[in-house]
């Protein structure tokens, strides 16, 4: 059985992957952090309220409905977040002042606007498709703009991410086979290029699935063929090419790498390179490889070492001087705006929306 040290160090670590970027030998630790996250919940007895709040993570974040549900209850009853625990109470308040830009997607067919060239699956992910739909939004339409066909199942929820990451292996893979068929029956019935991501924590993740279902005889060669079509909205622009852009955008943009993007699925310099051939000027923080402390549900689980993450990260990103700051996962985002005691002034966007601005499309919501 786990014991209360193997725990305390588990629990602490963030599952930012730099370890894997910086190990010479190439261990895959996200393997290893897996098996260790789902041998303490099998082994080990959490106190009550750690169970409770675990449970509540695993069950509300992932369900899009549970979350909506849970959102409107919070708008009615303001004001009793004061009466939260101080990690969810923080959360609490920035959700409360969050103003949602842009319409839900919901499950369609978004045909492209040149000349017909992909057809592409998109996953809209759980938190991100409520809170900043924007990002989808502006995947979408620079996807149409580069001659692909955007389908979003209906039957496609969760990645998985969340409750793998909590240990809660049993819900994370029915998330999982779910993602698995309704791609499959797509692809089967009408070809699937690709399924594109555009949140990296999910990402990882969906590259993950043949990997995490590799001992299912039912389920193995179908999760490896969708980890195979899986890639970042950033990974499939590069390979298929940036069309489009309008040069005019001579701002200075630091670049927050997501732990998940640039450790776990090796995208580094692409990010870079397209927002500079959209004429953006690019600067990267010192400690450009180091977790803003967001990591999933790290910075309610562990509030403190996040926070002292997310100080470090903030003045790093301040001390380059932006216009914008951008990202390429929604949870780095709002981890860099959720600071209580440091004012982040500049707007804070997501990769694929200055991209969609640049090459035609509209203003990001968070700089006008």
């Amino acid at each position: 059985p786990a014991s209360p040290l193997d725990v305390k160090h588990l629990d602490r670590c963030l599952g930012c992957l730099s370890c894997m970027t910086a190990c010479p030998s190439g261990v895959n630790y996200m393997h290893l952090m897996e098996y260790g996250r789902r041998h303490i919940e099998q082994t080990y007895r959490r106190s009550f309220f750690e169970r409770l709040v675990r449970i509540l993570l695993g069950v509300v974040l992932p369900n899009p409905k549970i979350f909506k549900f849970i959102l409107g209850l919070a708008v009615i009853f303001r004001g009793f977040e004061k009466f939260l625990p101080k990690n969810l109470r923080k959360i609490a308040h920035f959700v409360l002042k969050l103003e949602v830009k842009g319409k839900v997607v919901t499950p369609s067919t978004f045909m492209p606007t040149s000349k017909h060239k992909y057809r592409v699956g998109m996953l809209v992910g759980c938190v991100q498709n409520q809170l900043y739909p924007e990002i989808n939004n502006a995947t979408i339409r620079l996807l149409n703009r580069h001659g692909c066909e955007v389908v979003v199942i209906k039957d496609v929820g969760c990645c998985g991410a969340l409750n793998l990451h909590l240990g809660q292996r049993e819900k994370a893979f029915k998330h999982i086979k779910s993602n698995v068929d309704a791609w499959c029956n797509e692809a089967e019935s009408s070809k699937l290029d690709a399924i594109i991501v555009n949140t990296s924590g999910c990402g990882t993740t969906v590259k993950d699935y043949g990997h995490l279902l590799r001992e299912d005889k039912k389920y193995s060669k179908k999760a490896n063929d969708i980890s195979q079509l899986s890639v970042d909205i950033i990974e499939f622009i590069s390979l298929i090419g940036l069309r489009g852009i309008n040069r005019e955008k001579k701002l200075k943009v630091a670049y927050q790498a997501a732990c998940s993007l640039q450790h776990g699925q090796s995208i580094c310099d692409e990010p870079l390179e397209l927002l500079k051939a959209c004429g953006f000027e690019v600067v990267v923080p010192s400690h450009g490889d180091l977790c803003c402390g967001a990591a999933g549900t790290y910075h309610i689980l562990q509030e403190k070492i996040s926070e002292e993450l997310q100080t470090k990260k903030i003045k790093s990103l301040v001390h380059c001087s932006p216009d914008i700051i951008a990202s390429g996962n929604v949870g780095c985002m709002m981890q860099l705006k959720m600071s209580d005691t440091n004012n982040v002034s500049f707007p804070i966007v997501h990769t694929v929306e200055l991209l969609d601005w640049a090459t035609g499309g509209p203003k990001p919501p968070s700089m006008k």
